[in-house]
């Protein structure tokens, strides 16, 4: 992403997101955690890091369906939140989800679910921190259910990233924004924060790349791993990065693609 795309404070922009990875809040990639967290009218249910609320606004529509159902959005980048109020979702707000949520419209407002999706793998600063707040919000025996980036994700192209960034002299692990824990790893700190883990699985997923690899990694990297570099130094990095891994990312046809590994997982706050 060049300095002249519009991103926010956080690193994030709207409408990049959506030209490029528009995969991520698509039927074919949430249907399966969307049924995981199967909403219910009438409930009340927040979205931690709902982006612009294409998922938030479709879990909307279902608890709507019946008084005082309604769903609230939370989300770090004022970018997404903006987006996601232009789109109709009324109830967005600007928050790190990794600190505790200060939101005057929450009051003491319990919530049957928290839901979570292609985000908590950003929350690398605090991921306890994430769960400390699910289980403040959410009623006795409330669930929690997700799906983010876990052990493997991005396997390939993240030790490229390193290799390339270690190569020029900086300090990779440092700048590595990623959170991927594995299975063993999250049900442990499900059980820290007070909850029961009822499913926490890899599901590894086939992702097809539209924008090719630098187009991805435009998208994900460069305001986030590279935010701290310069244009023409991030460039030159995505694009060696992108020319490694293209023996992987690209068939004969020319189609390209990249392999994530998905944490799926529900858990009930204990009583």
């Amino acid at each position: 992403m060049s300095s002249s795309e519009t991103v926010d404070a956080s690193g994030w922009s709207a409408k990049v997101y959506n030209d490029n990875a528009s995969f991520v809040y698509s039927a074919k990639f949430t249907s399966a955690v969307v049924g995981l967290l199967a909403p219910k009218p009438g409930e009340k249910i927040i979205d931690f890091g709902c982006g612009s609320g294409e998922v938030t606004r479709e879990i909307e529509a279902v608890v709507k369906q019946a008084d005082g159902g309604f769903v609230f959005g939370v989300d770090a980048s004022e970018s997404m939140i903006s987006r996601a109020k232009e789109c109709g979702l009324q109830r967005a707000f600007v928050a790190d989800i990794q600190e505790p949520l200060q939101i005057a419209e929450i009051g003491e407002t319990k919530f049957d679910a928290v839901f979570t999706n292609a985000t908590l793998h950003w929350c690398k600063h605090n991921p306890a921190g994430v769960l400390d707040n699910a289980r403040n919000l959410l009623k006795p025996g409330g669930r929690l259910v997700g799906e983010m980036g876990g052990f493997m994700n991005c396997v390939g192209i993240r030790s490229v990233l390193h290799k390339v960034l270690k190569q020029r002299g900086h300090d990779a692990e440092g700048l590595d924004p990623w959170f991927f824990p594995s299975v063993e790893d999250y049900t442990k700190l499900l059980e820290a924060a007070s909850f029961e883990p009822i499913e926490v699985v890899l599901v590894p997923r086939f992702t097809p790349l539209p924008t090719g690899l630098i187009g991805w990694l435009r998208t994900f990297v460069r305001s986030s791993f590279l935010r701290a570099l310069s244009d023409e130094e991030a460039e030159s990095i995505m694009q060696e990065v992108a020319d490694i891994m293209s023996v992987d990312c690209r068939d004969s046809q020319g189609n390209k693609a990249m392999m994530y590994m998905r944490l799926r997982f529900s858990a009930l706050k204990k009583s």
